[in-house]
């Protein structure tokens, strides 16, 4: 047989292989029991009163079921402030969420979660965390990974002699998912702190980075070492999604506590942050 009558065999041989690997392998993925998911962040923007907080409540849904959202009505949920016994009662909406407006917010007061719900007793405890005003915003082409690409930059101050923890969060008008980077003032402490954020370039779509125009929304969380824990675990697990050197994901435990049946404690946390929010439009 000639060279390239072995080439077209070979080549013919390999057709047929890759062509007839098509079956369809159903792979059953355990389900495990549904839990309650308690969306408990209460945001205290500066320079409002704080007193409108919504938290959600939904039960956990199957990995490969990514349009079904089981939202809780009928639980009851309280809100404790513990340095004044002022209790705060949220509303029923009958669609998840249960809002209240006339919470009222104080920097390092403890408060105390309650969820009732299918006769058990959730509970979780937060201190309210103060932040700092954001200083300035800058543009720049230099200030993160890409000197090709622009970028930007918050500057705030970190509070002297104490420990501060910080969540960030950058959105871009139109996309549908945020950012969310972690910092502490542990090498910092007292000093100006400052974030930056940009998106990787893309050598087919120019649209795709930071550009003239584009506005993005940045948000600056004051939160609990506990919390920073937390959320700089799920964070990290986000972010090497698809990656297969990383390490497997494992489930992250919030602060929200089953006290009828420990062993089925709820998803998500409870957290309390004073905020400031700035909208910046690049040029």
């Amino acid at each position: 047989m000639s060279i390239i009558k072995k080439q077209i065999a070979l080549i013919l041989v390999t057709f047929l292989v890759l062509t007839s690997c098509e079956d369809v392998i159903d792979v059953e993925v355990p389900t495990a029991a549904p839990r309650l998911v308690i969306e408990a962040s209460l945001n205290w923007e500066k320079g409002t009163t704080g007193n409108n907080q919504t938290i959600k409540l939904s039960t956990s849904t199957p990995y490969f079921n990514t349009t079904e959202v089981n939202e809780v009505v009928g639980a009851l949920v309280k809100v404790t402030n513990t340095n004044t016994n002022t209790d705060y009662i949220f509303t029923d909406e009958n669609n998840g969420n249960y809002t209240i407006n006339n919470f009222i917010p104080v920097i390092n007061h403890t408060y105390t979660l309650e969820v009732i719900y299918n006769g058990e007793t959730y509970t979780a405890e937060e201190t309210l965390k103060s932040v700092s005003e954001i200083n300035a915003v800058e543009q720049s082409i230099e200030g993160g990974f890409d000197d090709e690409v622009l970028d930007v930059s918050i500057f705030f101050d970190d509070p002297v002699d104490e420990e501060n923890y910080y969540l960030i969060r950058f959105i871009e008008e139109g996309d549908l998912f945020p950012v969310l980077e972690t910092e502490s003032d542990e090498f910092s402490n007292g000093n100006e702190m400052d974030e930056f954020f940009e998106k990787d370039k893309d050598e087919d779509d120019d649209q795709k980075q930071l550009n003239p125009g584009d506005t993005v929304t940045i948000t600056l969380y004051g939160i609990s070492e506990r919390y920073y824990n937390y959320i700089d675990l799920l964070i990290e697990q986000y972010d090497s999604g698809g990656d297969p050197f990383s390490s497997t994901p494992a489930e992250i435990k919030g602060n929200c506590i089953n006290e009828t049946n420990e062993n089925k404690y709820a998803f998500g946390y409870f957290r309390l942050s004073e905020i400031v929010t700035v909208n910046y439009t690049f040029e």
